[in-house]
């Protein structure tokens, strides 16, 4: 068995291509082809390793959309849960602001109801005593005029 230079025969000493014993290809039968099935091998190897590259590409495509697609659903999950705190929180506003504004009109009625009882008092005290009455009402006026003038 004889070996020859790969360097004499064109061929790439680092090719991975079968040769035969001239060190050709084994179709080739001349010398000059040996440069041509170089070439073919490479161009084997370049379809090859393309090959490889575009379902490469496919298979990071793939990943691409269901990371997307995972996302996506995380989003809608997320901006759904938002949606469902917001709502709860406008509810609980809502039930606050019913009480307050039931809280409010009760101390509204009360101090309506203490309001006319004082004037009935009043009503009934100036039936029972009107001259107390007047004389109170002008005592007070006296010196509410008396403050007013600054005393003069």
């Amino acid at each position: 068995m004889s070996t020859t230079d790969p360097m004499a025969t064109g061929q790439n000493p680092t090719s991975t291509g079968t040769t035969g014993t001239s060190g050709t290809s084994a179709g080739d039968t001349s010398s000059g082809a040996g440069t041509a099935g170089g070439r073919e091998n490479m161009k084997g190897h370049l379809n090859e390793a393309g090959g490889h590259l575009k379902q490469a590409a496919r298979d990071g495509s793939e990943a691409l959309r269901g990371a997307a697609s995972a996302a996506g659903e995380h989003l809608r999950s997320g901006t759904e849960q938002v949606r469902n705190d917001l709502s709860s929180g406008a509810r609980a506003s809502r039930a606050a602001a019913d009480e307050l504004g039931g809280a409010a009109r009760e101390q509204y009625d009360d101090i309506m109801d203490k309001g006319r009882e004082l004037c009935d008092s009043a009503a009934e005290l100036i039936r029972e005593r009107p001259l107390v009455a007047f004389g109170s009402a002008f005592a007070a006026g006296w010196i509410i005029a008396k403050l007013a003038r600054g005393g003069r």
